[in-house]
Parts: C-alpha cells; sequence; structure tokens
C-alpha cells in the first residue's frame, strides 16, 4: 500500500505544527533585529539547526523506530540517560513551560495594563487556564493530530503569510547594521542560536509520532515507513524554511517603528500592532496560541507516554497531570529568564544529539560499531559540557584557553573535529579488537 500526495500532506503539516511553537514564532525575529544587515548569513545558520537537523532527526527515528533504540547504539545505560534527559529537557523543564509563556507574552501582555503584566499574577491566571487545556487536550489526543494536520496547521500558515505579505508591501523601516555578536561570524551565531527551537532534539521524539501516523494507515514495510517520512519531513522542512524566513525579514525590518526588544515575543507583538492595529494583535494572539497549545499537547504526550513506559506503575494520566503542573510552575519564571536558563543546557546536549543523528546515516558505513559510536561521544560531551558551563557563567578559563587551539572552538562548535577524530579512532579500535559488524536491521 501506498500513500497519495493528499495522504502524506496531512502528515507533514502535523509534523510542522509539532515543531512550529513557542521557539519558532520568536527566535527568528529576535536573531534578526540583532543581526541587522547581517540577517541572512545569520539565518543562514539558523536554518541549517533550526530546519536541516530536525529533518535529518527525523529520518534516523524512521529507521531506528525510537530515540533509546537509537541511543542504545552507544550503550544501553547511555540509551537510558540519554533519552531520559532529552525528554526532560523538551518537556517539563523547559520547551513546554515555554510554549505558555510565549503564548502569554504575544497573546495578553499587549492587551494588559503594563501594572497588571508586571505584577506577575495575570501570567499564574494564564498559566493555570492554558495548561488546565492542554491537560485535558493531553488525555485523549487520538483525534488531535487530525485537526492539527488538516484545520489548525492551515489556518495558522495563512495568518503568518498575511502578516509577511504586508510587511513586504509596507516594510516597517531599513536594516540596522548588526550588534556586536553578528558582525563576525553571523553565520556560526546563527548556528547556535538554531539549538534555541529545540527542534533538533525534538525531532528525536516527534519522529515518532509521523512513524506512527504512517503505521495507522496500514503500511508495516520498513522501506515504505521511512520513504513517506522523509516526504514528510519535506514538508514540514520546507514550511518551516519559509516562515523563519519571513519572520526575519519582519524582525530585521522593525527596530525603527517599534525599537529594540528584549525579546522576540515583544518583537512580534510590537510589529504585528504597528501593521494591522488592534485587529493584528487580536488575529496574532490567537495564532501563537494554536501554535504554542499543539506544540505542548504534542510534548506531554510524548514524554507521558515515555516515562509510563519506564516507570509501569506510573500510569500515562498521572504522568500527564504530572508534566502539566510541573510546567504551569515553571512558566512563572517568566520567558526571558526561562530562555537564560535553558541555553547551557541546550549548549551541552545539542551536540550530543547532532553527533548521534549523523552517525545513524553512516551506520552502516563503519559497520554499525559501537566503538566508533562512543569514541565520537566521549569528547563531544566533554568539549559540550566545558562550553555548557561556560555559558552557565561557571568560571572554566583553564579549561577554554586549553581548547582553545580546537578549530570553530570560538564560534562554539569546538566539538566537531575531536567527535569526527573520535569516530575515526573508535573504528581502528573496533578492528583491532575485532568488534562484531552490526547491520542496521539488527537494531
Amino acid at each position: 500500500m501506498k500513500l497519495s500526495t493528499k495522504q502524506i500532506i496531512p502528515v507533514g503539516l502535523m509534523l510542522f505544527a509539532l515543531f512550529f511553537g513557542a521557539g519558532n514564532m520568536i527566535f527568528p525575529p529576535f536573531l534578526a533585529q540583532q543581526a541587522g544587515s547581517s540577517v541572512w548569513p545569520a539565518i543562514l545558520g539558523f536554518l541549517i539547526t533550526g530546519v536541516g537537523l530536525p529533518l535529518l532527526g527525523v529520518i534516523a527515528i524512521s529507521k531506528a523506530e525510537n530515540l533509546e533504540r537509537l541511543s542504545s547504539r552507544v550503550h544501553p545505560i547511555y540509551a537510558v540517560v540519554f533519552t531520559v534527559a532529552l525528554y526532560l529537557v523538551i518537556g517539563p523543564l523547559f520547551a513546554i513551560p515555554r510554549t505558555g509563556t510565549v503564548a502569554f507574552e504575544i497573546g495578553v501582555v499587549p492587551f494588559l495594563p503594563k501594572s497588571a503584566s508586571a505584577s506577575g499574577l495575570a501570567l499564574v491566571i494564564f498559566t493555570v487556564i492554558y495548561f488546565a487545556i492542554t491537560l485535558w487536550l493531553s488525555l485523549n489526543p487520538t483525534k488531535l493530530v487530525d485537526r492539527i494536520g488538516k484545520i489548525l496547521t492551515p489556518a495558522l500558515l495563512i495568518v503568518l503569510a498575511i502578516f509577511a505579505i504586508k510587511s513586504f508591501i509596507t516594510p516597517l523601516g531599513d536594516f540596522k547594521s548588526p550588534n556586536e555578536a553578528y558582525a563576525n561570524g553571523p553565520f556560526f551565531k546563527g548556528f547556535l542560536e538554531g539549538y534555541l527551537t529545540m527542534d533538533a532534539i525534538a525531532s528525536l521524539v516527534f519522529g515518532s509520532f509521523v512513524v506512527a501516523s504512517i503505521k495507522d494507515f496500514g503500511i508495516a514495510d520498513k522501506k515504505t515507513i521511512t520513504s513517506l517520512c522523509i516526504r514528510a519531513g519535506i514538508i514540514a522542512a520546507a514550511a518551516l524554511a519559509l516562515v523563519y524566513m519571513a519572520l526575519a525579514w519582519i524582525g530585521a525590518t522593525s527596530t525603527d517603528a517599534i525599537g529594540t526588544q528584549e525579546n522576540g515575543a515583544a518583537i512580534l507583538s510590537a510589529t504585528a500592532n504597528q501593521l494591522f492595529g488592534s485587529f493584528g494583535a487580536v488575529i496574532l494572539a490567537l495564532a501563537i496560541f494554536f501554535a504554542c497549545l499543539t506544540t505542548a499537547v504534542g510534548l506531554i504526550t510524548s514524554c507521558s507516554q515515555y516515562f509510563s513506559k519506564l516507570i509501569p506503575k506510573v500510569s500515562y494520566k498521572r504522568f500527564v497531570v504530572i508534566f502539566s503542573v510541573f510546567s504551569a510552575v515553571i512558566a512563572n519564571v517568566g520567558l526571558s529568564q526561562l530562555i537564560s536558563f535553558s541555553v547551557p543546557v541546550l549548549v551541552f546536549i545539542y551536540p550530543l544529539a547532532i553527533v548521534l543523528i549523523f552517525l545513524s546515516f553512516a551506520h552502516n558505513l563503519f559497520k554499525g560499531y559501537s566503538a566508533v559510536y562512543i569514541c565520537a561521544i566521549i569528547p563531544t560531551g566533554l568539549i559540550g559540557l566545558v562550553d555548557g558551563l561556560n555559558a552557565a557563567g561557571v568560571n572554566v578559563s583553564g579549561l577554554k584557553n586549553a581548547l582553545d587551539v580546537l578549530p570553530f572552538f570560538d564560534q562554539g562548535v569546538g566539538w566537531l573535529v575531536p567527535a569526527i577524530a573520535g569516530a575515526l579512532i573508535g573504528y581502528v579500535i573496533a578492528l583491532i579488537i575485532k568488534e562484531s559488524p552490526k547491520t542496521i536491521n539488527s537494531h
């Protein structure tokens, strides 16, 4: 059995909707406002980590079936530790609470008096309502996927297209000079900013959604499933890339009209008001609410399914309640603080996910040797840890000075060459110890 294009499009749009949540809306315009005239090399770097890697992640999962099976190629213990850490990062610790704070910043704050929005009470009330809805939808998510792909996502894309077209016809201003962070090496800065979307690590979770959706059509052949996952992934990636470039344009041209803002949520709400008045702010608020809500439901559903299997004594529904309540509490630290807290963790965990994804594509090339995975992951993790501690403000100047000899270390991707060298060393070790080859079908 094969799926028609008409059948695969809703699956691709569902995947887009799962990816397209809080970070996807707020980071491109903020990046672009900071990058100014250097916006296009910066957004190119952003597209690699924000679009290209998520597409590869979905394909990697379609081949391995799930994240734990993929990461077990390093070691069974690593598989559990890495999978738990990744689910927590894209779940209740950062990504799920962020959907609530972004929905609040764009959907509610523009309509509140300054005193009310500053008090914190409004955020508390909103997050209680928002996560109550999220909890209710997550308890029975079966029909949501179909509604996301066929109704909510097209509506969201139409709203964003209207904003983009209006900003092209009547631009808010000209590109400004880039700030210090983007004056030198805007491509690598944009590359690292793409981490903040969390989409490359989310793809290792959402890939399972796509596989399950395709299996629901009655398709069981592994090659067919992978082929259809690639098609769905391309649809989602194309939509993400177009939206990111449109949001970057809006952000890069916004400074004259709205001034420099502290985050992308403030930029979007202010530009919506400039372009369409109060009506534009209302439409944007609704679009953002549904975009964030669908991502929150997808993440809570994924996390609850995984942890209920990991800890069978705790039911899926109980995990949904736990994660919804916990996320509501964490969301009340505020958007800017939540982003700053997440950066060190993402700087550490993202390279591990990237290396794992790329190794999965070369799996048969190096005969699936565990030594290759282990020797590539170890230096990646160590360098990522130093970068993460540095991003957290911990004094690691001695380690930084020692690692400064590595290519691209100053750009934040010093793990790249050691990962490649580690993989080659691992291959030699595997040959020396005569490790048994493992084909991809054996996992």
